[in-house]
């Protein structure tokens, strides 16, 4: 309990549940297990300053898919999905309703894994597509908390699968750096492997919360939204300007792949859109103040985690903290998993976000799956599962804000009982289950 990663640890779980801004609940627990372990505080601080840097690519990532996502926002592809889905619940009000509602369902999951992969826009599509589509859900009596989890499958699983868009940060960037920076070598072509059980997870979740948990109508009443929230009346998009931003995209996604680098397909993407468009420099420049400042504070986050893990790393209590533990769990795996799962799951929920976890979490698992004998799948599942949890079911997740501001537009949605308890129960528990299968299988 004396440990200085321990503490540091719980420290940062408890100012994260005082609702403590995150940046500043990592930034003062680093640098108390700093003090704790004995380190000056000239040299905590330079540990700290000195692990900043190593978030300092992601950060820039999503500050440029930040810019990214509202140029496509801005170039009216996300007001004529919306659109179109409208028109589809209208025309079909009186028949086929059961196809309609389903097909719905699939286009919202189909929006939100294309926002993580292959148009990667994050969250930024929510508050454009959900508001206009609350009268259809009416009409039809779904259920919102299944729109929920349809929200957050979409926005967690595929990241956290498929090296593409957002996967690509989490995956190449994230998870094999930090895990290959705390002593396991690799190929990065392993990490989808051994993902794979984990996001069958995700999938079964997502298939009971749909066919079982929430299937029956819910009543909700005809609340009039504002014009804005609404979104437009009517979307007019041309079709060579249609193709035009779609074969953008793809040229984006294309560099993305092609570079292994986020920045370089975000970048592309930007300048070609705000050319085709033929905005004046001046309007450029706005919308790309807009874009970083919607992903800014998530780059923060990452680069505060960075110096923490750097400061945990220079206190020595990583290895001190690994022996401890593993005399404690000996030589069970099956113990072993399920303990360092839900230890990830109590870090991860207090901070809400995989992406600025996972350098702490490496820090601390990768050396104690080793010591315990786990392969190096069943260790960058450990780590993946762990880190994921703090986004399919937090309180302070983007992939539960960002559902909650959509689809309580009209004040009849609550976060944590509509939104933050439905993901945990069809989310977190299934990522427990499988990602501890992994750990033992793999």
């Amino acid at each position: 309990m004396f440990n200085p990663v321990v503490l540091s640890v719980c420290l940062m779980l408890v100012l994260s549940l005082l609702r403590v801004n995150v940046v500043l609940a990592l930034s003062i627990s680093a640098i108390v297990g700093g003090l704790v372990s004995g380190m000056p505080l000239a040299d905590t601080i330079a540990s700290f300053e000195g692990g900043l840097g190593d978030g300092a690519n992601i950060a820039l990532s999503y500050a440029l898919l930040g810019a990214f996502a509202v140029a496509i926002s801005r170039s009216g592809l996300t007001d004529l999905i919306a659109h179109k889905i409208v028109s589809a619940v209208d025309q079909h009000r009186d028949k086929r309703l059961a196809l309609v509602k389903w097909l719905m369902l699939l286009a919202i999951i189909l929006m939100a894994v294309s926002s993580q992969n292959l148009v990667p826009v994050h969250i930024a599509f929510i508050p454009i597509l959900i508001p206009p589509l609350l009268a259809a859900f009416n009409q039809l009596n779904i259920d919102r908390r299944i729109i929920a989890c349809c929200i957050t499958f979409g926005l967690v699983t595929t990241y956290m699968w498929l090296p593409y868009g957002f996967g690509s940060i989490f995956l190449n960037q994230l998870l094999h750096t930090n895990i290959e920076s705390a002593g396991l070598a690799i190929d990065k072509a392993q990490l989808p492997i051994a993902m794979t059980i984990p996001a069958l997870g995700m999938i079964c979740g997502l298939f009971i919360a749909v066919f079982v948990s929430y299937r029956k109508p819910r009543v909700y009443q005809s609340v009039a939204l504002s014009k804005h929230s609404q979104g437009s009346t009517e979307v007019i998009i041309s079709a060579p300007r249609l193709w035009l931003n779609l074969a953008i995209i793809l040229i984006a996604l294309a560099v993305n792949v092609y570079t292994s680098s986020i920045i370089m397909g975000a970048l592309c993407g930007f300048l070609l859109l705000t050319t085709a468009a033929g905005l004046r420099p001046q309007n450029s420049q706005d919308l790309f103040v807009e874009g970083v400042k919607l992903m800014a504070l998530i780059g923060f986050i990452m680069i505060a985690a960075n110096g923490f893990a750097g400061v945990m790393k220079a206190t020595g209590g990583v290895p001190d903290l690994v022996d401890s533990v593993g005399q404690i769990l000996g030589s069970n795996k099956m113990f072993a998993a399920a303990v360092l799962l839900i230890m990830g799951l109590l870090i991860t929920m207090g901070i809400g976000s995989s992406f600025s976890t996972i350098p702490i979490i490496a820090a601390i698992y990768v050396p104690l799956a080793l010591s315990l004998g786990f392969s190096e799948l069943a260790t960058v599942a450990l780590v993946g599962t762990a880190a994921a949890l703090g986004d399919a079911g937090s309180p302070a997740s983007d992939s539960t804000l960002g559902p909650t501001a959509g689809l309580n537009s009209d004040g009849q949605h609550d976060h944590i009982w509509d939104t933050v308890v439905p993901t945990f129960l069809h989310f977190n528990l299934p990522l427990l289950v499988f990602g501890w299968i992994a750990a033992i299988v793999l």
